[in-house]
């Protein structure tokens, strides 16, 4: 059997971390030198940089990407006795942001080739309780945003962006997170861009969002102890601010080397039991993950760890499935296509500091399988 002496893991952050370990460093002296902790200039600094990143007007920095979801359904007017249409295959936040307000998420199957919410399927959902739905740009490859747009339209539906996965990618050459009323990021440290611990955030082109998200992350006020609505602890972090500015500056370079490496794994990869996700013309993703099916998904996971090549599964439960959304009612059989993506799915190793010779060596241990 081919081997390595290296493991090649699925992600290593410690190779990003220590080529810029001086920069954050020196960033967060100044974060503590100004005791700004909690929100504050270093996270303003970088929500008007990643607006200008996103091409939106506002952004909003908070804890996590969960909160983003959570409040961006807030912010909507999204509670309880609502159904918000979600892609059955996406990490359970999506779904979590929905239950958070009350509301309930109504899962909708993927397409058999880019695994993306299948607009086909998402009318067919759509009740007089519909209030919004959530396309997820999965992997970091955009969904079919005008598809989805036209069906919110149609019905006078609010579309959110769940972008935690795609800081960065482009829909028709346009950057992710201004298409619907709002877009939701996850800043968690294993993303693209990610915190030196957990962050999130929202982006938007409309102020009355922006005002009331900046009011819902700060406990509901808008004058100090002076309380509107009640609010949420969901502030971003003056260290993990500061950085994601630095990482920011980097983050083009880094996303275009992934899709070198994914470009490579597509061009090179020739086993015919390996099937890859299909890229439509309009998606330029950023390859948060590079996800590829096959029969018998444990033997090859199997046969990767005997070369030393370690991937990882995104995601082995659909959400439609999960014990948490049991009282919904869904069963096998409902959502096929994401069914059959979560058993037979695996995530090849993707992250900018894998080197040629890495790539080469799992390009042929995965032609060899």
């Amino acid at each position: 059997m081919i081997r390595t002496e290296n493991k090649i893991p699925c992600l290593d952050l410690q190779r990003q971390h220590q080529q810029i370990k001086k920069e954050v460093f020196e960033a967060f002296e100044k974060v503590y030198e100004k005791t700004a902790f909690s929100g504050g200039p270093f996270v303003e600094e970088f929500e008007k940089s990643f607006a200008a990143f996103c091409g939106t007007k506002y952004a909003i920095g908070l804890n996590n990407g969960t909160s983003a979801l959570h409040l961006a359904l807030l912010a909507l007017g999204i509670g309880a006795g609502d159904e918000v249409i979600i892609p059955a295959n996406t990490f359970i936040a999506t779904a979590w942001g929905v239950s958070y307000t009350g509301a309930t998420p109504v899962f909708v199957d993927c397409t058999g080739d880019t695994w993306q919410i299948d607009p086909a399927r998402i009318e067919e959902k759509i009740t007089a309780k519909t209030k919004a739905i959530i396309g997820v740009h999965l992997y970091g490859q955009p969904f079919d945003i005008d598809a989805v747009k036209n069906i919110c339209a149609k019905h006078n539906l609010f579309m959110l962006e769940d972008a935690a996965q795609a800081q960065g990618a482009t829909y028709n050459k346009v950057p992710v997170g201004g298409f619907g009323e709002m877009a939701c990021f996850s800043f968690y440290p294993g993303k693209n861009l990610g915190a030196c611990g957990e962050a999130g955030g929202i982006v938007t082109n409309t102020e009355k969002y922006y005002t009331h998200l900046q009011s819902l992350r700060n406990h509901g006020m808008t004058v100090r102890y002076y309380h509107d609505e009640v609010g949420f602890n969901m502030r971003m972090g003056g260290l993990e601010g500061a950085s994601l500015s630095v990482k920011l500056k980097y983050l083009a370079g880094w996303n275009d080397r992934r899709r070198q490496i994914a470009k490579r794994y597509q061009q090179e990869l020739v086993n015919p039991k390996i099937v890859m996700q299909a890229q439509p013309a309009w998606a330029n993703s950023i390859y948060h993950l590079f996800v590829v099916t096959t029969a018998d998904r444990d033997d090859l996971v199997k046969y990767l760890n005997g070369c030393n090549i370690f991937p990882a599964l995104h995601y082995p439960v659909p959400c439609h499935l999960q014990k948490a959304y049991a009282n919904l009612g869904y069963k096998q059989g409902d959502c096929p296509n994401a069914e059959y993506l979560a058993a037979h799915c695996v995530s090849l190793p993707m992250f900018a500091e894998l080197t040629d010779e890495e790539v080469s060596y799992v390009i042929e241990c995965l032609n060899k399988y």
